[in-house]
């Protein structure tokens, strides 16, 4: 029978999590609020140890997770703190979960010295082993420094707040939308709430794990053609409702979402956000998310319109973006729908797609038409009274002639041509189609070598 003595303590115990920013925060990730403490009665020198770790579920799935405690000594992380934070990732690598981790901490506690640095080595050699196996989401609700910013951006999608601090020398802060512009995060979110609406929504959308399959959905027919910006050709092969952007304020002229065709998850890759050529954060951002989708088998459906690379960006990135698509095994769809010119078509994986469509008005070539002009044509220039005009007038030939997608056909370069109408159904049938398919074979070897 629990005597008086045990009753106090134990209602202590029970209050001792039960409220503040920390709790708060699982409470609007999980469902109905509701969550199961790990190790809730772990104190640190007789206090808490900053962080609640737990699991509950979201959308239906087993979800772990971490937020930290600001108002423990500044959510500093300590030995306690850290493993607290690694018997979660534990479970979730031996469960096949997500795991979304919430940073809201001023660093390390700087009293347990070394013992510090080698909680914060546990932590990063947990999430890093763990990467690729389940999804994992950072959500930057507040201060996140030091070891613990390169411990949040080892996730796999990154959301930050607008008071969410992000940065390893305090000169240094990226504050919310800041670090979605320089490609750290994914996502920007107003408040809490907000971050956890998008975290429910990416959860949803991906695979517990690497060896399950993406969920399915019911959905709604999207209406329009297939042609256009980036977004609105995403709009009209997506199902109604279901596109999730990330990264959208970095690298201008890539675009990347999460969005369902026909119910099938899909992550879709364009590379006409914007008028002009890819960046290296183009590449970045491109690369980054094949890699994502690929890593639990999420099929890759790019739209290339491309003039090919700005002259600033490095081949290092360019070799990157390539690297990515090559060595993706997932199912790769690729539809050229305008320009598609030299390098930047070869990197992005046309060649090694499962299957590649074109429009009938999509220009493939090795050089833009008016260079390919410059050094093939260029006698046919001579004399001219306008010679800008006739540049142009001889690079519409060249394209007709030279680099029209009735020649790529004709040479195999492309499985078919179709109209942008046509795109959402030829994309469905592919999904369908290859639904099952296997990876491609590779040399054995550990991984490959990708330039960074």
């Amino acid at each position: 029978m629990i005597t008086e003595s045990q009753r106090v303590k134990f209602e202590a115990y029970k209050a001792s999590s039960g409220s503040g920013k920390a709790f708060d925060r699982l409470a609007k990730l999980f469902d109905d609020g509701a969550f199961t403490e790990i190790n809730a009665g772990v104190k640190h020198n007789g206090e808490s140890a900053g962080v609640i770790a737990a699991y509950g579920y979201v959308d239906g799935s087993i979800v772990y997770a971490f937020s930290q405690d600001k108002t423990v000594k500044g959510g500093a992380v300590n030995v306690h703190h850290a493993a607290k934070i690694c018997k979660a990732l534990d479970l979730a690598s031996r469960t096949g979960a997500p795991v979304v981790g919430i940073y809201d901490s001023n660093g390390a506690f700087i009293d347990d010295g070394a013992e510090a640095l080698k909680a914060y080595s546990d932590i990063l050699t947990q999430i890093n082993n763990l990467s690729g196996v389940v999804p994992q989401i950072s959500v930057i609700a507040g201060t996140c420094a030091g070891s613990a910013a390169m411990a949040a951006c080892s996730a796999d999608i990154v959301v930050i707040t607008d008071e969410g601090e992000l940065y390893t020398d305090p000169n240094c802060v990226k504050k919310g939308g800041d670090a979605v512009k320089n490609g750290t995060a994914a996502v920007c979110a107003k408040d809490d709430t907000a971050a956890m609406e998008e975290v429910r929504k990416l959860i949803s959308v991906l695979p517990q794990n690497n060896i399950s399959v993406a969920p399915m959905f019911e959905f709604d027919a999207p209406s329009g053609a297939a042609d256009g910006s980036a977004e609105k050709i995403a709009k009209a092969v997506a199902d109604q409702g279901s596109i999730i952007e990330l990264s959208d304020s970095f690298g201008d002229s890539a675009y990347t979402a999460f969005a369902a065709i026909g119910g099938s998850v899909v992550g879709i890759a364009a590379t006409n956000k914007k008028e002009g050529k890819l960046s290296s954060d183009d590449c970045s951002k491109l690369a980054r998310f094949v890699r994502t989708c690929d890593a639990f088998t999420v099929p890759v459906v790019t739209f290339i319109d491309t003039e090919g690379f700005s002259p600033e960006t490095g081949v290092r990135d360019m070799a990157k973006l390539a690297n990515a698509y090559a060595e993706a095994t997932a199912l790769k769809i690729s539809i050229v729908t305008g320009k598609a010119y030299g390098a930047a078509m070869s990197a992005l994986g046309s060649g090694n797609a499962d299957v590649t469509y074109a429009y009938p008005d999509a220009v493939i070539s090795p050089l833009a038409p008016e260079t390919a002009v410059e050094f093939l044509w260029h006698d046919k220039l001579k004399g001219a009274k306008d010679l800008a005009a006739e540049r142009t007038k001889l690079a519409e030939q060249y394209a007709e002639e030279n680099a029209s997608v009735f020649n790529a056909a004709e040479k195999g370069c492309i499985d078919d041509i179709i109209t942008a109408d046509e795109a959402r159904e030829k994309i469905l049938a592919a999904l369908e189609a290859m639904s099952g398919k296997r990876m491609n074979k590779r040399l054995p070897k550990k991984h490959s070598n990708m330039p960074f």
